[in-house]
Formats: C-alpha cells, structure tokens, sequence
C-alpha cells in the first residue's frame, strides 16, 4: 500500500558544521524512492497555522513532476487531438493537488509507452480546464476516460490498477 508524504519538516542542525552538510537541493534519501529535501524560505508557512523556522527544509515526493511524460491538452485543442482523432484516446483527469493523481501518473505514463501507435494518451488539468471537466461530469479525480471515434466510451474512476485500464483499453483497439 502506497503512502502519500506531504511535507516533513527537518530543521538543520546547527551543531555541525555547514561544509560537512551537503546543498538542500541535491539532497536525496535512498531508502525511500522518489523523496527530496528542498530548501525553504524562511517564516514559510504550511498549510496549518504553524511556520517553518529560518533554515529548515522540506522532504516532498518528487512525483509531484511526474505529470510531464503524457502530453497535456487543453480546451483549443480538445477538438483537434481527443474527438478527431483516428486512434482511440485515454484522457487523464487531474490536478496537481491530487495526492491519487500523483499515484496514476506512472501508470499512465507507462500505458502511453506501451501502446504508442495504437491509442493516444493525454491528460486534463482541471484546475486549469474546468469547462472540459464540466463537460464530461467529472466530479472526482484521478478520473481516466477511454474515447473511440470521438465518443465516450469508458471511464474509469479513482486511482486503479495498471491491469484494470489494461482491459478497457484493449476493448477499444
């Protein structure tokens, strides 16, 4: 079962020395994949009431980029890429705050991989195309919609095996 880290805080210990620290930045933690330390700003706020103190950091997990391997589409190009198309299409529904989102993205990248030529993948920020959302009924996220011919054909809810989108892509090819 996958966990989803947001933010933990590690204030630096002042009792070493800084040259013995390596840079925030390039900080990595091997026993844990896909986790980084960023440096913050101080006085920087969380989400909660509390502030992180001058020369603290951050560990957040690095999928949070992960949303780059599967080309985005937008409402000018909805028409063009998803309902023209001679393949058939799997959308993405996201959002950038969506912990599950985050979980799917590998999975989707890998679809994309795996049946390049035969289908095309894309995904939706919904945050940033909310009519296209609307115009679908996504009402929850990750939300992944399969289209054939320009029509809906399945749509898949929530953050799902690879095998379970697997089976309602091969339907469709």
């Amino acid at each position: 079962m996958a966990g989803l880290l947001e933010t933990l805080v590690m204030p630096r210990v002042s009792a070493l020395p800084s040259a013995s620290l390596p840079p925030l930045a390039s900080v990595r933690f091997s026993q844990f994949r896909g986790l980084k330390q960023l440096p913050t700003r101080s006085s920087a706020k969380l989400s909660t009431t509390r502030t992180l103190s001058r020369g603290a950091s951050r560990i957040v997990c690095e999928a949070q980029d992960t949303a780059v391997g599967v080309a985005a589409v937008t409402d000018p190009d909805w028409q063009s890429l998803v309902l023209e198309s001679d393949l058939p299409v799997l959308v993405e529904f996201w959002a950038p705050w969506c912990g599950p989102c985050r979980m799917i993205h590998p999975v989707i990248d890998k679809l994309a991989k795996d049946y390049s030529g035969k289908l095309k993948c894309f995904k939706v920020n919904t945050d940033d195309c909310s009519t296209i959302a609307t115009q679908y009924g996504i009402r929850s996220i990750p939300t992944v919609i399969i289209f054939k011919n320009g029509e809906k054909k399945e749509a898949v809810i929530g953050a799902v095996p690879e095998s379970t989108l697997t089976t309602c892509i091969e339907k469709y090819l």
